[in-house]
C-alpha cells in the first residue's frame, strides 16, 4: 500500500484501497460469507487465493481502515470485522455486482445473491449494512424485530443451490 496515494481525485482513492482484486473478493466473502478467521477466508475462498497473498491483503486492509482485526487470546483465533469504511463499501459491491449481473454470464447460484439486492434497490441494501453495523460493529438495529436481508440472501442462496442439486 503506497504511504500517499498518486493524486487528490477521489476516484484515485477508492480504486487504491479497493482497486485490488483480492481485496473486493475478501470484502466479498466477509460481507456474503460471514467468513471473519484467516482459516474460513482462506478455505472459503472459491477463486482459491493463496494464504500469502491472503495475509497481505488483510494486513493492507486493516490499514487502509476497512477492517480492523481483534488480538488472538490464547487458544483462540484472531478475527477480523468490518469497520464503518468497509460496511460503507457494500454500495460499490452491490453495484459492481449489478454491472456483472448485466455483462457477464456465470453461475446462478453466485448471483442471486446480487439480484436479491439489485432488485430491493437502496433501501434494501441501507438495511443490510444496518445488520453488517450491529454483526461487526454491536450497533443495535433500529428495528430489531424486522425481517433480516442477511437472511433473505442466505434463503435465495440456498433455494437456488437446493433446486439445483434437485434437477
Amino acid at each position: 500500500m503506497r504511504e500517499s496515494p498518486r493524486s487528490g481525485c477521489p476516484i484515485n482513492a477508492a480504486v487504491e484501497v479497493l482497486g485490488d482484486p483480492w481485496a473486493m473478493l475478501i470484502l466479498r466473502d466477509m460481507v456474503f460469507g460471514h467468513r471473519r478467521h484467516f482459516r474460513e477466508l482462506l478455505g472459503g475462498s472459491i477463486e482459491g487465493i493463496a494464504s500469502n497473498i491472503l495475509s497481505d491483503r488483510l494486513k493492507r486492509l486493516v490499514a487502509a481502515g476497512l477492517l480492523s482485526q481483534e488480538e488472538p487470546v490464547r487458544g483462540r483465533r484472531a478475527a477480523y470485522s468490518l469497520t464503518e469504511a468497509g460496511i460503507d463499501a457494500v454500495p460499490v459491491m452491490v453495484a459492481l455486482g449489478t454491472w456483472g449481473l448485466a455483462h457477464s454470464h456465470g453461475d446462478p447460484a453466485l448471483r442471486v445473491r446480487a439480484e436479491v439486492l439489485r432488485d430491493g434497490g437502496p433501501d434494501l441494501v441501507a438495511r443490510f449494512m444496518e445488520e453488517l453495523r450491529e454483526e461487526h460493529l454491536g450497533v443495535p438495529l433500529a428495528e430489531p424485530d424486522r425481517d433480516r436481508v442477511g437472511d433473505r440472501l442466505a434463503a435465495a442462496h440456498s433455494g437456488l443451490l437446493a433446486r439445483t442439486d434437485a434437477g
